[in-house]
């Protein structure tokens, strides 16, 4: 590709961005896939899903004063899931500028939506570095803008069935509760119940007054192991 070429392939994410970096050279990193070169978006990705899970959190902290910590983190998890992820970079056309290995490319990993994902958190950790956290939320909640407006909306989906649908669309098994014992005594037992996954080897554990409180605390910590691990 040339230079020419990607100079204005970079502007036309920067324009999507709404950021113009000083050191393009973080933009190409973010970009590149390991296929692509050593100096590929992995680093930057690590980086970018912290900032954003940071960002995204404070933005619905802030426009939510009366949400849960429950509420606030359901409405996260769904803000930051990979498929939503990959929606918005798809909106901005991220495809076309992924660098790639020729035969990553004519393979269609270009349009793969966990790559997407991926390289999305990978330019935001570009942002950061090169701007700080301040201009890599503004990006956000320019890419994230109307989702961030209307996630006070599936606010009142508990995290039972949220995970539910979540496994459910990756036609996976539904997640499995077991108590695992009860402790306290007879007036005021804590049921203490363990959630699985089994396609996703992982598993949860949460704590309450009665079982359904105690499977809705393991659903919502296996909620954030579930974010991680597709």
């Amino acid at each position: 590709m040339g230079d020419g070429i990607a100079d204005r392939l970079a502007e036309r994410l920067e324009t999507a961005l709404g950021h113009t970096f000083s050191d393009r050279g973080l933009l190409v990193q973010a970009l590149t896939h390991r296929s692509g070169g050593a100096d590929n978006y992995e680093r930057l990705e690590f980086l970018g899903d912290a900032v954003l899970g940071y960002v995204v959190a404070k933005r619905l902290f802030d426009m939510h004063p009366d949400a849960s910590e429950q509420e606030l983190t359901l409405m996260r998890v769904s803000l930051i899931r990979k498929e939503t992820l990959s929606e918005v970079a798809l909106e901005i056309g991220m495809g076309a500028h992924l660098r790639l290995g020729s035969g990553e490319r004519g393979r269609g990993l270009h349009n793969q939506p966990s790559l997407l994902a991926d390289v999305l958190e990978a330019v935001l950790g570009a942002v950061t570095v090169d701007g700080g956290v301040e201009a890599a939320a503004v990006v956000v909640n320019r890419l994230f803008r109307d989702r961030l407006r209307g996630s006070g909306r599936g606010a009142g989906k508990d995290a039972k069935s949220q995970l539910q649908e979540l496994a459910q669309g990756r036609r996976m098994a539904l997640p499995r509760y077991d108590v695992i014992r009860v402790e306290g005594a007879d007036h005021a037992p804590r049921f203490v119940v363990r959630c699985s996954v089994d396609e996703l080897d992982l598993e949860s554990t949460g704590t309450g007054g009665s079982r359904k409180e105690a499977e809705m605390r393991a659903a919502l910590e296996l909620l954030e192991q579930f974010r991680q691990a597709v």
